[in-house]
């Protein structure tokens, strides 16, 4: 695994406009922020270990049955525990794909198998994965829509290797967390597979829909109970705040919210996909709330020399430098973005 980077570095980075992380562009929500705020008074006693209340309203939002879900101190901390549950001794990733589920697998000590997605195909899941799938195999993680390249895996396709996976006996683990983004989201989610597939897995997460990194609140769905129970066995108590529990349950309720951040989003990342492609660059098809794209070796720095932060992605197996990931944000931050990049490459002559 290549040295470990996230975005939303700001705390290095602080007087960058910050592109690197994927979060709404319409900022954290005030009722949310509020119930933070109001939870407070209750921070003397522990947290609810169940997260029933949480799970309940979960289960509303998804139309999902509270008992198929599992709450964490965000997605990446029911990774961790999940491969501390299930103990894989070999695994598939895709590569590129989201740095997290090597780092958990490797914890363990289990083996990687990568598969290397073709640019030539937009870094896109084919048919071809299919072969790789073996009994050999004990979980495979796919992340749709794929980061860094906001890729979708047809459903068609999401179907057969699901169907798979459960002859073969490997543990399939989707990450959903960006789907709320997609156009037609409900063309992709697998969750109305959970109660006839046992070895399906569905991860989700806050981070992105209410853009509320700072509280880490992710939860993950499955209709296997024996996978739930080991779950719960290896989870830290109290893992899910106080904070972070009021707080979702407050985000769940900011339906108008999540569907103008979603316009937003639908607009502008046509819009910079457009202007990158004016200027030159290889603009990939990203189809979540950031856009992938391949430029010069420089580029990142010369971003932040400019105050503007991206996302490197050469840290990403199946990647090189060149490549990097940008957030969609409003319009006056992207034009600001357009700007810097427009200036940069005139500086290169370019």
């Amino acid at each position: 695994m290549k040295k470990h980077i996230h975005g939303g570095n700001i705390y290095q980075y602080k007087n960058c406009l910050d592109f690197s992380a994927n979060c709404n562009p319409l900022g954290t929500p005030e009722g949310v922020i509020r119930a933070a705020k109001e939870s407070l008074a209750h921070i003397y006693a522990y947290p609810r270990v169940d997260c029933a209340p949480l799970r309940a309203a979960i289960g509303a939002y998804e139309e999902v049955s509270p008992e198929k879900i599992i709450c964490g101190n965000g997605a990446a901390d029911l990774i961790f525990s999940l491969c501390r549950a299930v103990k894989p001794k070999h695994a598939l990733l895709p590569a590129p794909t989201f740095a997290e589920y090597e780092q958990a697998l490797k914890n363990e000590n289990c083996r990687i198998t990568r598969f290397c997605l073709n640019e030539k195909e937009d870094f896109r899941i084919q048919e071809d994965f299919l072969e790789a799938l073996y009994e050999d195999l004990d979980i495979l993680f796919l992340c749709n829509p794929n980061n860094p390249t906001g890729m979708l895996t047809d459903r068609e396709l999401l179907m057969k290797i699901l169907e798979k996976c459960r002859e073969l006996g490997i543990l399939l683990v989707i990450d959903e967390c960006f789907l709320d983004f997609v156009k037609y989201p409900e063309q992709y989610t697998l969750k109305e597979q959970l109660s006839l597939f046992p070895n399906l897995f569905i991860l989700k997460a806050f981070t992105k829909r209410y853009a509320m990194a700072g509280i880490r609140l992710g939860y993950g769905m499955t209709g296997n109970q024996e996978l739930l129970e080991k779950l719960a066995f290896v989870t830290q108590p109290w893992n899910v705040s106080t904070v972070a529990q009021e707080a979702g349950i407050a985000a769940l309720k900011e339906k108008e919210y999540v569907q103008e951040g979603r316009q937003l989003v639908f607009g502008e990342r046509e819009y910079l996909k457009e202007a990158l492609k004016k200027l030159g660059f290889t603009v990939f098809p990203s189809e979540a709330n950031y856009v992938f794209f391949k430029g010069p070796e420089y580029f990142f720095d010369s971003c932040v020399k400019e105050g503007i932060l991206i996302r490197d992605c050469s840290n990403y197996p199946g990647l090189r430098r060149g490549y990097y990931r940008i957030a969609v944000k409003t319009h006056e931050e992207n034009k600001k973005l357009v700007e810097v990049f427009t200036k940069i490459q005139k500086q290169e002559g370019k």
